[in-house]
């Protein structure tokens, strides 16, 4: 494809445009209705690519963000929300391979982690290139920046160097495939870290958004004798049953601790699961460390919430072993990817996915997840009603 600069012959709906910008949807404040902008395409570093967004699902950390909850990683006004997305390559500025390392060609169906430097102490000594400092995120890059197009609800999105990028399996649909990208495939980095789950083991899962549904899933499939799950509302802990779960407790219906805890002992013997995933924010890590047995592991996942404080001795004198993720490796995506492909007959991953919105209605499609109406919203960029 030819390229220049200034001007680039772009794929959209079918028909090649030369054009410097496309729309994005763009959050200019917090917690305000989104606006509809033309934003710059950037001219591509080495082996940089830029491709066309097919799908981009929103999660709970697109609202976190866009509710100014994350402070410690607060976006940069304005900026493009969505950092679930799956795209097809346009362009690439000379030769980049996938994780794999195999080339990536125009028309390949992609998802990416995030980009980092390759060169810090996280990335070369501690092996954890997921907390590279010097890296960043998709979906809160403000977008009068260089490289502008770094999240999902616009029309395209480039992908730095530093990137791992992971080709999508034709048996996998993009909407389901977007949705790997954050969600299952942090959930696949989490259960990593938490080891082996054995056919005797008792799993509670608290949380009943994608990462506790996806959790739930990865639980039963990794051979758990019993899959547990505290969440709302009711909708989302049907998914929940659906997919395997033994048992759910509805929280707009249990909203006492004590009674909460009454359960899950009456679930686990008397003596609390054997393992404990926190994946949502509304349950403070506190209460799944209470429950989690003597000598088991606790493994959080979910993030935002309020601030809560530890008793001091919880963790030493249950003996406990406590891991929190954040983030994933090229390895996670390829996996997350794997699983949906590999396990599409066990479990009907669509029922994640709920309303479909265009580019116009991202702030209507972050308001409704906000009010739990959504599990998870399907942004498409590329309709009529986007671009007159």
């Amino acid at each position: 494809m030819a390229v220049d600069c200034d001007s680039r012959q772009i794929f959209l709906e079918g028909e090649i445009r030369l054009m410097s910008t496309v729309l994005a949807a763009v959050v200019t404040g917090l917690h305000e209705p989104t606006e509809l902008r033309e934003v710059q395409i950037p001219d591509p570093e080495e082996t940089g690519v830029l491709a066309r967004v097919e799908v981009a699902t929103l999660c709970g950390t697109d609202v976190h963000h866009w509710l100014g909850e994350l402070q410690q990683n607060a976006p940069g006004l304005p900026y493009i929300p969505g950092h679930e997305t799956a795209a097809v390559v346009e362009e690439i500025r000379g030769e980049r391979k996938d994780v794999l390392g195999q080339p990536l060609a125009e028309g390949d169906r992609i998802i990416a982690n995030y980009p980092r430097c390759n060169h810090c102490y996280f990335c070369t000594i501690a092996n954890q290139p997921q907390l590279c400092p010097n890296g960043y995120a998709y979906g809160h890059y403000p977008c009068g920046t260089y490289p502008f197009l770094l999240g999902g609800c616009a029309e395209m999105h480039y992908y730095p160097p530093g990137c791992d990028i992971v080709k999508i399996p034709p048996e996998v649909p993009s909407d389901l495939a977007a949705s790997a990208a954050c969600a299952l495939r942090t959930v696949i980095h989490g259960f990593e870290r938490l080891g082996g789950i054995e056919p005797h083991e008792k799993v509670l899962i608290q949380g009943a958004g994608p990462l506790g549904l996806y959790a739930s899933a990865l639980a039963r499939d990794r051979g758990a004798g019993k899959v547990i799950v505290i969440g709302a509302p009711e909708p989302r802990l049907s998914v929940a049953r659906d997919w395997g779960a033994d048992a759910t407790l509805n929280l707009d219906e249990c909203s006492n601790p004590d009674d909460r805890k009454a359960w899950v002992l009456d679930q686990t013997n008397g003596l609390g699961p054997d393992v404990v995933i926190q994946c949502a924010s509304g349950l403070a890590n506190p209460e799944g460390l209470d429950l989690v047995r003597r000598g088991g592991r606790f493994l959080a996942i979910g993030v935002g919430g309020n601030q809560i404080t530890l008793p001091s001795n919880l963790i030493t004198v249950k003996g406990l072993q406590v891991s929190g993720v954040i983030g994933a490796l090229g390895r996670h995506y390829w996996k997350a990817l794997e699983f949906l492909r590999t396990r599409r007959e066990q479990f009907d991953f669509s029922r994640l996915l709920t309303g479909v919105y265009t580019l116009d209605r991202v702030g209507d499609a972050l308001s409704a997840m906000e009010r739990f109406e959504e599990v998870k919203a399907v942004v498409l960029p590329h309709t009529s009603s986007n671009r007159e």
